[in-house]
């Protein structure tokens, strides 16, 4: 079965252009490292929940929109095996693209595929 990482994090919806930019550089990174895909999405209907929601899960503020990431790995063993070397690489080339977003804010977890269709 896949393996998924996901990441979520509020952008400065001024700065939709620099994630643009940033992304396509970044992305490519993971499917070079042995995943399967990988995606960055523009929120579009993310709503404000009562107790819990995206925007409340990275603090978006009134002038940022919550972007969310997914990558597709084959399986657990290739993301243990090569998720380090997509984070040094990414290091490496955010020191000339910097992420236009607070990382702080950023929640990301991995998660074992149950059913997939």
């Amino acid at each position: 079965m896949t393996y998924i990482t996901v990441a979520v994090y509020a952008v400065p919806t001024a700065k939709k252009d620099a994630f643009i930019a940033h992304a396509k550089e970044l992305i490519p990174l993971f499917t070079k490292n042995g995943a399967l895909a990988a995606v960055d999405a523009w929120g579009d209907d993310v709503p404000e929940g009562e107790l819990t929601s995206f925007p409340m899960a990275v603090k978006c503020g009134a002038d940022e929109t919550v972007a969310y990431s997914h990558v597709i790995w084959p399986d657990k063993q290739t993301h243990d095996a090569n998720m380090q070397n997509v984070m040094e690489e990414m290091q490496q080339a955010s020191q000339d693209n910097p992420m236009p977003f607070d990382g702080k804010r950023m929640i990301f977890a991995s998660f074992q595929t149950l059913l997939e269709a």
